[in-house]
């Protein structure tokens, strides 16, 4: 049987690299897009302080349920409809840390074997537990390069 403490280890460590890379910018800076065509660093964070509680109630409802429908969601609407200038980057991260924290209590619970169960994604097709853990944990690693893109176009240290 696997071990999936480190993999959820990694999950819950990501939240860290997120404030670290968040970290030091001024307000205007949090809202600047250096880069063209490409989210500010507040609109990274809110994104991810979105989908991260959608990705636990998938893995909730894959440990709870027997092949639940897991529906997916339009990034590109979430950031145009929800506010993502309008929201405060300390809240954000809190969200951010305090879902992870919780679904780790929740992971760190199970059996080997539970990380084989299976949820049905409409987009994706099927998804087990682990592979929904391996994906919210590299979500925030994904998204950091972003945000040290970002650094780097306003002249500023990673």
């Amino acid at each position: 049987m696997a071990d999936f403490t480190e993999l959820i280890n990694t999950y819950v460590a990501g939240p860290q690299l997120l404030r670290h890379a968040a970290s030091g910018l001024s307000p205007e800076q949090i809202v600047a897009r250096p880069v063209p065509g490409k989210w500010s660093t507040l609109e990274v964070v809110c994104h991810i302080a979105d989908f991260d509680p959608i990705l636990a109630d998938r893995m909730k409802r894959v440990i709870a349920e027997d092949k639940p429908q897991l529906l997916g969601a339009d990034e590109n609407r979430f950031a145009a409809a929800l506010a993502y200038h309008h929201r405060d980057l300390e809240e954000e991260l809190t969200i951010i840390e305090r879902t992870r924290e919780q679904m780790a209590r929740i992971l760190l619970t199970l059996p080997a074997e539970a990380f084989q169960r299976v949820g049905l994604h409409n987009e994706r097709g099927p998804l087990t537990l682990e592979r929904l853990v391996t994906m919210a944990a590299n979500h925030i690693p994904h998204h950091v390069t972003f945000i040290e893109e970002k650094r780097q176009a306003l002249g500023l240290a990673k």
